[in-house]
Formats: C-alpha cells, sequence, structure tokens
C-alpha cells in the first residue's frame, strides 16, 4: 500500500450481533490486528491520517468443516481461510464467552479496493483507457461478456489492470467486499 492513498479497516462479524456487540468484538480484532502489524507503515498511516472502519456482515461461524473438501462450513471461517490463501495481514478475535468461537476479522485495504470511480472494474477500465472509441453496439457485447471471456480475450490488458490496482491482493479484496451488507 502506498501512503498517498486513503485506507479503511473492514471488518467482517457474525451476523446474530447487535450493533454495540459487533462494535465490540470489531475493537477486540483491531487489537488483534495491531499486536501483529502494529509497527508496519500501512498501519501507521492508517491510523494517523484515516481512521475508518467499514463493518460488514460475515455471516456464520463454526469451527466444522465439510467432509471431503476442508472447506470451513462458517462463512466467517471462510473468509479467514480466503485471507490466508491471499497473503493478506488480518487480525481475528475469537469470543471465550462463546465457546471461542470466531466472531471477527479485520483487515485493511487502500482506496483501490473500493473506489470504483477513480479505479473502475476491468471493463469500465478497458473501455475508459483501450478501447474509449468503441461504437456503442460493441460496448453492449463487451458489456455481455463475462469478466472471465474479457479476460481471456485482452490478458495483456488485464495484467495491466491488476498493476493499476495495485496488485492481485487488492483485485482480491476488492471480490471479498463486493456486494456485502453492513453488519
Amino acid at each position: 500500500m502506498e501512503k498517498n492513498l486513503e485506507k479503511r479497516m473492514y471488518f467482517f462479524t457474525i451476523y446474530q450481533l447487535t450493533g454495540i456487540q459487533a462494535g465490540i468484538q470489531c475493537g477486540h480484532a483491531a487489537l488483534e490486528y495491531i499486536n501483529n502489524y502494529g509497527n508496519n507503515e500501512e498501519y501507521a498511516d492508517f491510523q494517523k491520517n484515516w481512521k475508518t472502519w467499514i463493518v460488514l456482515n460475515g455471516g456464520t461461524t463454526n469451527n466444522r468443516f465439510e467432509l471431503g473438501t476442508g472447506i470451513p462450513v462458517g462463512t466467517l471461517n471462510q473468509i479467514v481461510e480466503q485471507l490466508q490463501q491471499n497473503a493478506i495481514e488480518y487480525g481475528h478475535f475469537q469470543e471465550p464467552d462463546l465457546n471461542d468461537a470466531l466472531t471477527a476479522v479485520c483487515f485493511l485495504a487502500d482506496e483501490r479496493v473500493w473506489n470504483y470511480e477513480d479505479y473502475p472494474d476491468f471493463l469500465n477500465w478497458v473501455l475508459k483507457n483501450i478501447w474509449y472509441d468503441e461504437p456503442s453496439r460493441r460496448i453492449v457485447e463487451l458489456r455481455m461478456m463475462s469478466t472471465e471471456e474479457l479476460i481471456s480475450m485482452i490478458p495483456d490488458h488485464y495484467e495491466e489492470w491488476v498493476e493499476f490496482l495495485g496488485g492481485e491482493k487488492n483485485v482480491f479484496l476488492r471480490e471479498l467486499i463486493r456486494g456485502k451488507k453492513l453488519a
């Protein structure tokens, strides 16, 4: 993350919590994040300049795994696994009063993750930067394509867009928070 980019701390909490309970669990997760990453530049910039928390509904929590796949049953547990698989620095909290259930997870993200105006999705970036003079019927055809089809059609431009967003981690985080509801 670059210093001049706005940063936010994103949280996912379990759906059963009231507003104040979710806030408390997020505070616990944030403290765990600080214990692990409080000395890094990204956190120092966030703490000094931005201080915005976004609390999202993370669904369920559960310590079980699907038979045969090993995928966690709880959706919040799945989010933690995805963060680990994508090498995202995160903090989490397991509430002792709820049988050590995972109740909150947090991570930092810069504006390239959520600012769709300055950092558009791949198709809109292509239309703005590559095919800005396409006829409107062609634009309709392109909008009907899946992202995977568009990527396979112009993979070099996809790599440029990923770099524009700050790398694969930001692409992953963008997809992780897309469409999620506030807690």
